[in-house]
């Protein structure tokens, strides 16, 4: 693998920013290590399993949350990569059907084998008589990734609007989003209207996408991007220490106020500071990735990114269950403890030893395995019920699970066929290509 992603840095063009990709990895690792350290189950007196979580074992730890919510940069660098693909497009004159259908598929076909196989584990571990409960919350676990994909597909969708603003406004079309999460957070703090502040999921997202088409179109320099980072920083230790916002950049168990589920202005004022810092240290970065051997773990790690983010859990889950069969080893030591923090490295490398057969199995599905040949663009109709279809099917899936407290399966069967469904009417996926037979 290593040699395969020597070849491909080597060919990478000058011309290409090597630093969107460096970010791009370097989000989802401090996504997949910061799902690992705050997950902390163990043992009880009573010998059953406690789903420990650190951060409300720990409260200093909430803190951590500012370097591992990271998420933020991912929505940045999906804006410079839309920015980017969407001039293309448009200046080949390329249909907008064209251009999503092959967003979603790259974003997508990574899914299938994750949703199936724990599909499968959950329909055998029924029938075998696990307790339901115990199947959910293995299932449920694994699967917390899905969610963010279903929201990305939105904000891309609208990449054609939004770059729109972003041509008419420039920074206006920024303010605009921030206006909106304003709105939103007051309507749901100060009027508490329910549900308003699910609007947030486009508002915060958006607003930091555009971000990323400023830095594409090289409006954030060195001294721009620390004055974003200064003002982003200000405004977030204002909003959490002297506002109503928490600490804790995700949710965090028992917590009235969570600033993830969905994203509030506190979460987009992270994001703010992140793009400052980081674009304030693109210059450095830049030229370390002049260096042959960074920039060819940057293309290897991007060559199976979504693989990584997917089923980083799955090992997660893989590696808790291996203890509890083995009598509950190093299970029993309480969270939080000198102990338990000095054995994190020996747990950190079980879960990658864990990981590393599931990338080798199905990392191929992040290579556009079964593309899709269209001779005609999609129709929008059919795009847009098949996107919608994915959408719900991935949230649904991360919000109440694909394992069923009831039936004969186990299953949630209609969760776990709408994105395969979604899939087939954009044109891709196993469905799409059983009935084309």
């Amino acid at each position: 693998m290593w040699h395969k992603a020597r070849s491909l840095a080597e060919q990478a063009p000058q011309t290409r920013n090597r630093y969107v990709d460096f970010l791009r990895a370097l989000s989802i690792l401090a996504v997949v290590v910061g799902h690992w350290l705050v997950a902390a189950p163990y043992i009880g007196a009573d010998g059953e399993v406690v789903g420990g979580h650190l951060l409300g074992i720990l409260p200093w730890t909430q803190w951590l949350t500012w370097g591992f919510q990271v998420m933020p940069i991912f929505f940045l660098v999906g804006g410079y990569s839309n920015g980017v693909s969407w001039a293309s497009t448009r200046e080949r004159q390329g249909h907008y059907s064209d251009w999503f259908a092959s967003r979603i598929q790259r974003l997508i076909n990574p899914v299938f084998p994750v949703l199936l196989v724990w599909a499968a584990f959950a329909f055998i571990a029924t029938q075998v008589g696990m307790a339901r409960e115990t199947v959910r919350m293995a299932v449920f676990l694994a699967l917390i990734p899905v969610w963010f994909l279903a929201v990305y597909l939105l904000v891309t969708a609208l990449a054609p609007l939004t770059w729109k603003l972003w041509e008419r406004l420039g920074w206006g079309s920024v303010a605009f989003f921030v206006a909106g999460a304003v709105a939103i957070d007051w309507l749901t703090l100060s009027a508490d209207v329910p549900y308003v502040n699910f609007l947030n999921f486009l508002f915060v997202w958006l607003g930091i996408h555009q971000l990323g088409y400023a830095w594409q179109q090289d409006r954030l320099g060195q001294g721009r991007a620390l004055a974003l980072f200064l003002g982003g920083l200000a405004a977030l230790v204002g909003l959490t220490i002297c506002g109503p916002y928490p600490i804790a950049m995700i949710g965090v168990p028992g917590a009235e106020i969570t600033n993830s589920m969905p994203p509030t202005l506190a979460l987009l004022a992270l994001g703010v500071t992140q793009t400052g810092l980081v674009l304030a240290l693109e210059p450095w970065g830049r030229k370390l990735l002049d260096n042959l051997t960074f920039w060819t773990a940057t293309v290897l790690m991007n060559g199976m990114i979504m693989t990584v983010y997917l089923w980083h859990l799955t090992a997660y889950v893989l590696v808790m269950v291996a203890a509890w069969a083995a009598g509950g080893v190093g299970l029993r030591v309480m969270a939080g403890t000198a102990e338990w923090w000095w054995s994190r490295p020996v747990w950190f490398a079980l879960y990658i030893a864990a990981l590393l057969p599931l990338i080798a199995i199905f990392a191929r599905y992040e290579r556009g395995m079964g593309a899709a040949k269209r001779e005609t663009p999609v129709p929008h109709l059919r795009l847009v019920i098949g996107m919608i279809a994915i959408c719900v099917g991935l949230a649904m899936t991360a919000a109440i699970s694909i394992a069923s407290p009831e039936g004969v399966t186990g299953v949630r069967l209609w969760v776990v066929a709408l994105p395969f469904v979604g899939a087939a009417l954009v044109g891709f996926g196993p469905v799409y290509r059983w009935v084309r037979g």
